[in-house]
């Protein structure tokens, strides 16, 4: 089962045990991978995993973003629900590196490409990227980096 067929299963599940939330986050994610099928003429080939897991880290990525703006805003109401939204899409998503395993990764591409400063950073970056793409946060990668070279 692929991940668009498993979230239509599990609205279906969440509808039925009346948990109203969970349906709401899960319709709205459908209708993100329903508007990027569209967008990219994918309708009658359908999204790929790979393609529904940018998409659902790129919601993750906007429900992040919301927390962060209803923090400084002093909206706790709206951060809570935020942030079990973003507990659900998460089910989606490959298992995250913690920050050791990026940090070790890390440690290796700027050996590897034998970077001094942060002025090699495209370089580390070009060879990190494919090795945690969908699997650790952009965000924590560049912070690491920065440390790392700076």
């Amino acid at each position: 089962m692929d991940i668009k067929e498993q979230i239509n299963s599990d609205i279906k599940d969440a509808m039925k045990a009346r948990e109203k939330e969970t349906v709401e986050t899960l319709r709205f994610l459908m209708a993100a991978l329903k508007d990027f099928e569209v967008n990219n003429q994918k309708r009658e080939v359908g999204i790929s995993d790979e393609e529904a897991i940018a998409v659902i880290q790129s919601s993750a990525k906007k429900r992040r973003d919301s927390i962060e703006q209803f923090l400084a805003a002093g909206r706790d109401d709206l951060v809570e629900k935020e942030r079990s939204g973003l507990a659900i899409i998460s089910r989606y998503l490959p298992k995250q590196m913690d920050e050791e395993e990026v940090r070790a990764i890390v440690q290796t591409a700027v050996a590897q490409c034998g970077a001094t400063g942060a002025k090699d950073m495209g370089a580390v970056m070009k060879i990190l990227m494919p090795q945690v793409k969908g699997k650790a946060d952009g965000g924590l990668v560049n912070r690491i980096v920065k440390e790392v070279l700076g």
